[in-house]
């Protein structure tokens, strides 16, 4: 889990960097598949869709208290699916907190790099697709009713079906006659 976790956020800054060194700030967006995706060059200094810029610090503290709960945490999960999810968060999470506290005006105010244009809606990173995939993750695992945790093992079996696959038998439910009253008995 936090290898994929480190994977989004390296990937996240790397491609922030070569945006950085490539794209002009705040230049007219270079499509590249239609009018559906682009290059712009932005510095967000709020949320998604620039909410929030003048709460900055707050953005910082929610995003250190989520990177918190999910690092604490892993070591319960046991399912796999919810495990590349949260992966997935914690990974977008850090990637967009390392501008908070590292990038101008300074910590924990700093700007966010953005630079996929979005179809003129939004301008987002490699963090920012990480974090909507595992929203997505999140609500078909929420859905489905898959357990973070003590759910199917590896092989995708129940743990009743691991523990009767492992020897385990189950006596036969018989019915016989009450000797008092002719009525059938279960046993």
């Amino acid at each position: 889990m936090f290898g994929l976790a480190a994977g989004v956020a390296i990937v996240d800054q790397l491609t922030k960097q070569l945006a950085l060194s490539s794209l002009e700030l705040g230049a007219s967006t270079t499509w590249f598949l239609g009018e559906l995706l682009g290059w712009k060059l932005l510095l967000n200094p709020g949320a998604a869709l620039s909410m929030g810029t003048g709460i900055t610090w707050v953005l910082t503290l929610l995003t250190v208290a989520v990177v918190v709960v999910i690092a604490t945490r892993a070591r319960r999960i046991t399912s796999r699916a919810w495990a590349v999810a949260l992966a997935l968060v914690l990974g977008g999470a850090v990637g967009n907190l390392i501008d908070r506290l590292f990038r101008a005006p300074g910590f924990p105010e700093g700007h966010v790099v953005d630079f996929i244009n979005y179809a003129g809606f939004f301008v987002g990173n490699v963090a920012d697709i990480a974090i909507v995939v595992a929203a997505g993750l999140l609500i078909v695992l929420s859905f489905r009713g898959t357990p973070m945790t003590g759910g199917p093992d590896d092989s995708g079996k129940s743990a009743a079906e691991a523990q009767e696959g492992a020897g385990a038998t189950v006596a036969p439910v018989t019915q016989e006659a009450d000797p008092t009253s002719g009525e059938p008995e279960q046993r």
